[in-house]
């Protein structure tokens, strides 16, 4: 069957979160219902990370196997065509036709995450829903230079979910970037993979430093208490945004692209 890659962007606003869930929409059944409505085949899309609900995603990477093949360019007319007559809240950016031992989940080498926070005293109108809405002043200088203490091969207990599923909390955190234009603050992560409310608890917990509540010395002390209840506050999915994926260009053996600890990524 041949396989194809896709590139998404959504709107995380309306959706239980990407996976497909018995307690509302996902964006997974929304693409696989595309898919359904433009060729007639039943598919399970895979994806390269999990976000929760209110998450978005302007380089959400997928997969999905179709029986016959297709021009791209055809598929993602037809696929954009029937997500816009559904009312979906999900554009597919590109297609490209892929190996059979691509994976968007496990091929993955690295994946890049924003964060956008808005610090003003005035409430959000036009980005409602787009960014977290801090009214106090964040110092961002404070906030990166707590953050570096985060970049690196860690033991991630406090900043994982208790629901986090993955085998190990141990990553390798290669960027953590906290910069300002006006009054958004962007907090840019990278990673090979990432747990579960990772993202969102470096933001909840940066944003203590950047009101003077904590130091870049309390961030590192969060992190080696290996505590959950040692994490800052977690942040809102409001202000996540899923943005690219990096791969092998060539993909040869799928054995040699399997992800840090096998867990994927388990992002929200």
């Amino acid at each position: 069957m041949p396989r194809y890659r896709m590139i998404v962007e959504y709107d995380g606003g309306p959706y239980v979160g990407w996976q497909r869930q018995d307690n509302g929409p996902s964006v997974q059944g929304a693409i696989e219902k595309a898919i359904f409505s433009a060729s007639g085949d039943t598919v399970s899309a895979r994806g390269a990370g999990r976000t929760d609900s209110g998450v978005h995603a302007m380089g959400q990477v997928i997969h999905a196997d179709l029986s016959k093949d297709w021009s791209p360019f055809k598929l993602q007319n037809a696929l954009n065509a029937h997500l816009k007559l559904a009312g979906e809240k999900v554009a597919i950016l590109d297609v490209e036709a892929a190996s059979e031992f691509f994976d968007a989940r496990f091929s993955a080498l690295r994946r890049h995450y924003l964060y956008r926070i808005i610090s003003r005293r005035a409430p959000l109108a036009l980005e409602a829903g787009k960014a977290w809405w801090v009214p106090k002043t964040l110092d961002h200088e404070v906030m990166h230079a707590a953050a570096q203490t985060l970049v690196g091969r860690h033991d991630f207990s406090t900043f994982r979910s208790a629901h986090c599923q993955a085998n190990s909390p141990v990553r390798t955190l290669d960027r953590l970037d906290v910069t300002r234009n006006g009054e958004l603050i962007e907090i840019r992560a990278t990673a090979q993979s990432f747990l579960h409310n990772q993202i969102r608890s470096f933001a909840g917990t940066l944003k203590l430093a950047g009101e003077g509540k904590w130091t870049p010395d309390d961030v590192r002390a969060a992190l080696d208490a290996r505590d959950r209840k040692a994490c800052g506050p977690v942040a809102p999915p409001d202000g996540l945004y899923f943005m690219q994926v990096d791969y092998p260009q060539v993909i040869t053996d799928r054995r040699k692209a399997v992800d840090e600890n096998g867990d994927g990524d388990d992002l929200s």
